[in-house]
C-alpha cells in the first residue's frame, strides 16, 4: 500500500472500486453471466435426467454467489489495491488464469483429463509471483484426483482419463 504523507505516514485505504477482492468479485459474476449466456440454449432437464446445461449452469450460478460473496467480503475488509507499489502487473494473473483454462479446454480431448488438468494448475501457478513448487505439485495431484473422481467415475462423464498414443 502507498503512504500517505498528510497522515504521517500511515497507509492509506484503497478506492473500493481498486481493491482487489471487490475486483476479482466483479470478474467472477462477468464470467458466470458469459457462461449463462452462452449456455442459454442447452436443455437444462431435472436433476435425475440432466440435460447438457444443467451442469454448465450450475456451475455458473455457483460461480455468480462466490462473486457476490467475494465482492461484499471486499467491502467489508479493507484490502490492497490493484495499483499497489508491492503488487505485480494486474494483467499477469488475468492473462495466465486465462491461458491456464484456455489450455485444458483445447487439451483435454487429446491428452486427457491427467494431463491436462497438470498443465492448468502449471499454467495457473504462473500467474503468482511466490510460486512453490511442492504446493503446485500438491494442488494439481489433489486436483486430478477431485477431477476425475466427479467427473468420470461419479457422472460417467465419457472424457479419456489418458491420452490414446
Amino acid at each position: 500500500m502507498s503512504l500517505d504523507t498528510n497522515t504521517g505516514g500511515a497507509p492509506q485505504t484503497p478506492p473500493i472500486y481498486l481493491r482487489r477482492n471487490v475486483l476479482a468479485g466483479l470478474m467472477f459474476i462477468a464470467v458466470a453471466a458469459l457462461g449463462l449466456f452462452l449456455s442459454r440454449d442447452y436443455p437444462v432437464g431435472t436433476a435425475l435426467r440432466m440435460g447438457t446445461g444443467y451442469v454448465p449452469r450450475l456451475l455458473c450460478w455457483v460461480l455468480a454467489g462466490l462473486g457476490v460473496l467475494t465482492i461484499i467480503q471486499g467491502l467489508l475488509v479493507p484490502g490492497e489495491s490493484v495499483m499497489s507499489e508491492e503488487s505485480s502487473s494486474p494483467w499477469r494473473p488475468i492473462a495466465f488464469v486465462t491461458l491456464s483454462i484456455l489450455v485444458f479446454a483445447f487439451t483435454i480431448e487429446t491428452l486427457g483429463v491427467v494431463i491436462a488438468t497438470a498443465l492448468l494448475v502449471i499454467v495457473g501457478a504462473l500467474a503468482g509471483r511466490n510460486m512453490r513448487p511442492l504446493e503446485v505439485a500438491f494442488t494439481g495431484v489433489l486436483l486430478i484426483v477431485l477431477t476425475v473422481a466427479t467427473f468420470v467415475w461419479g457422472l460417467g462423464l465419457t472424457i479419456p482419463i489418458w491420452p490414446e498414443w
